[in-house]
């Protein structure tokens, strides 16, 4: 849970602060997007016992190749600071769903393993 406990309290802490709610909403995501990722390699290592931080060091290398291409076919050039941006919030999103997959597969299996 820490992922959203750390975004739930710097969007608080930021909003605060700003009185801006899409800053707020932004720099959220932008600071717990490690956490993210962090909390996915730790739930796979729990889960199935595996240290596999180096496919998601690939996945994130994708997710930037991916980002690049989108960003020069749309503008017609590469602008450092949008793919940056772009990149860290298509992270988020990405680890984001795969953590709550991850928490969802971990407590099922979890409750079918104490049932049975």
């Amino acid at each position: 849970m820490l992922p959203f406990v750390v975004y739930l309290l710097f969007f608080i802490l930021i909003k605060q602060i700003t009185h801006n709610h899409k800053k707020a909403v932004q720099m959220a995501m932008d600071i717990s997007t490690i956490f993210f990722v962090f909390s996915v390699h730790y739930l796979i290592s729990v889960i199935w016992e595996l240290q596999l931080f180096w496919i998601l060091l690939v996945v994130l290398l994708f997710i930037a190749i991916f980002v690049v291409l989108i960003h020069y076919k749309v503008k017609g050039e590469i602008i450092f600071g949008k793919i940056m941006k772009g990149f860290w919030r298509v992270s988020f999103a990405f680890f984001l769903l795969i953590y709550i997959g991850l928490v969802t597969y971990g407590l099922i299996q979890r409750i079918v393993q104490s049932v049975i």
